[in-house]
């Protein structure tokens, strides 16, 4: 198996069967999975803000630290690489609530607010996700399968790919 991490303000595509993307410690970050199952690839970006208009020069720079220029990218890319829009199984992690006792910024819930308006004005709906509440999570996209692991408390769990096991729910409930 060969990982490939996914920093803070970064994105990555694979297409190689033995390729998982991984991030870590998502708190008021977004990690965004997108899979294309036909294709056999996909992406992960993991961006920290909702709107490149507070510094456009950084959002220049660094278009994966913003949801509103992130987002595109990762569609291009892997459009570049031969996968549909069409086909693309979305998922997203974090959102969280982190560091802010008095919702002041309130950053997790802007960055899901603006992930949700810009995927639906490119025509793509949200398969599933896990965001909110105050914990940190780390994500895997296995790229043969589609399996997407999430790591939260300190537990591992398949969150979305393969069917869940008899009796467990497919997507965990954010407390």
């Amino acid at each position: 198996m060969d990982q490939i991490v996914v920093g803070v303000a970064d994105c990555r595509v694979a297409d190689a069967p033995e390729q998982v993307l991984a991030t870590f410690a998502l708190g008021s970050c977004i990690g965004l999975t997108a899979y294309d199952p036909k294709a056999a690839m996909g992406g992960l970006l993991h961006f920290m803000l909702p709107d490149s208009t507070i510094d456009p020069e950084k959002g220049r720079r660094n278009p994966f630290m913003f949801a509103d220029t992130g987002i595109p990218r990762l569609i291009e890319m892997l459009a570049a690489r031969g996968a549909s829009k069409r086909r693309l199984v979305v998922h997203a992690f974090g959102g969280a609530q982190m560091m802010d006792d008095r919702n002041i910024f309130e950053i997790g819930k802007r960055n899901c607010l603006a992930m949700r308006k810009i995927l639906w004005k490119v025509g793509i709906l949200l398969s599933g996700e896990v965001v909110g509440g105050e914990r940190s999570r780390t994500v895997k996209l296995e790229i043969a399968t589609g399996r997407v692991v999430l790591q939260e408390s300190g537990e591992e769990r398949q969150v979305c790919g393969a069917p869940a096991r008899k009796g467990e729910m497919p997507w965990p409930t954010v407390s």
